[in-house]
């Protein structure tokens, strides 16, 4: 009988002592909300969105391009009116190139109405979608801005939507259909999403993916603007490459002008590269910079289709294409297509890169929701 007492004595003893031990935190996990603050989201200055929204500013946990954690933010915006169809789809929007200076975020952008990509974005709100809208790594958060680095820019567009289901309040279902959508540097960020979604976030319910203006092979891209009036889209993403990898060690491999121009580059808005204009990787380097080893390496990392997507591709290029070659972007086509992708190719009669995503955009969202609504997806390969 005092064997027994002992031992219900002990048991009770650490039932207590258990109270006052605390349970250790879980471990943050990608697409996990760091905080989501009520915002207002302008299309033009001081002209809210023609469909009335809830709006959030988020910042989420996210995956760098070398597998480590990081916080990223980004703009969650729900139409406030009930979405009759089901579960309410959600987009995932990857934005062009803004810049690499925090103050180029889009959701800066968004809250002080000078957003231009809002006027496609609106597009899907006017459907009943919800729409989540990356920063990228490092652009409104600490650090610098990994530009054009495919595997971040990839896991960002799919933690945002990740984070969008677990917004208190937003009225999403992680079971919901989702769509992935951007050009230029959104559409590779959204082809690197569909690309990566199969083992980064298999349990998304995507159901379909349109990537326009795709830069899908950097190198050739990068030289293609090498001393042209773009050049500085080029040296953007060298600052950004490096801040991904940084045994790229871009600095140590430039002349004094070249780390003169790029330091300012790195917290300039895409409006502002323009000194940059017409100059050479020779001009700020004396070495060959992209066909050393480790520059190589990583390019070639980042070149997109040697992983095919499992979900439909829609995917289209202007014919005048000045920055983004048109060979590039039907190169990755027939990757995709040899893989077995059912793709989607429009060739656009736009006369350059800006036009393309005007004329595209609309169609690619056509597409999409005929996706998220599940009619199947026919291929012209």
């Amino acid at each position: 009988m005092r064997v027994r007492v002992r031992v219900s004595m002990s048991v009770i003893l650490l039932s207590i002592m258990s109270m006052f031990v605390a349970t250790p935190a879980r471990a943050a996990v990608a697409g996990d909300v760091v905080s989501a603050q009520p915002t207002t989201v302008y299309l033009l200055p001081g002209k809210l969105l023609e469909v009335p929204v809830n709006a959030w500013h988020l910042l989420y946990h996210s995956t760098s391009a070398t597998g480590s954690a990081n916080a990223v933010s980004g703009t969650l915006l729900v139409p406030k009116a009930p979405y009759a169809l089901g579960r309410r789809p959600i987009i995932g929007y990857a934005v062009g190139t803004h810049g690499l200076g925090d103050q180029c975020a889009p959701s800066a952008s968004m809250s002080q109405g000078r957003e231009a990509e809002l006027a496609l974005v609106s597009l899907f709100l006017l459907k009943g979608f919800a729409v989540a809208i990356t920063d990228y790594e490092g652009l409104g958060t600490p650090g610098q801005h990994t530009y054009m680095a495919g595997v971040s820019q990839g896991h960002a567009v799919l933690d945002s939507i990740r984070a969008a289901t677990r917004v208190s309040g937003a009225g999403l279902s992680a079971q919901a259909p989702v769509a992935v959508m951007g050009y230029s540097q959104g559409g590779a960020s959204a082809a690197w999403a569909a690309q990566l979604q199969p083992s980064y976030a298999p349990e998304l319910k995507l159901k379909g993916v349109a990537a326009g203006g795709v830069p899908a092979d950097l190198h050739a891209v990068a030289d293609h603007l090498d001393g042209t009036a773009d050049f500085g889209l080029a040296a953007a993403a060298g600052v950004g490459l490096d801040a991904a990898y940084p045994e790229l060690d871009l600095e140590a491999d430039l002349n004094d002008r070249g780390r003169a121009l790029l330091a300012r580059a790195a917290d300039a808005c895409v409006g502002d590269l323009g000194e940059l204009t017409g100059l050479r990787f020779s001009d700020i380097s004396p070495v060959d910079l992209l066909n050393q080893p480790k520059w190589l390496a990583r390019l070639a990392e980042n070149r997109l289709g040697a992983t095919p997507p499992r979900v439909p591709m829609f995917l289209y290029h202007a014919k005048g294409d000045q920055t983004i070659p048109y060979a590039v972007g039907a190169g990755l086509r027939s990757e995709y297509c040899r893989a077995g992708v059912n793709t989607r190719w429009t060739s656009l009669p736009a006369p350059d890169h800006v036009t393309g995503a005007i004329e595209g955009g609309p169609l690619a969202i056509e597409w999409l929701t005929l996706r998220v609504l599940g009619l199947p997806a026919i291929g012209n390969c």
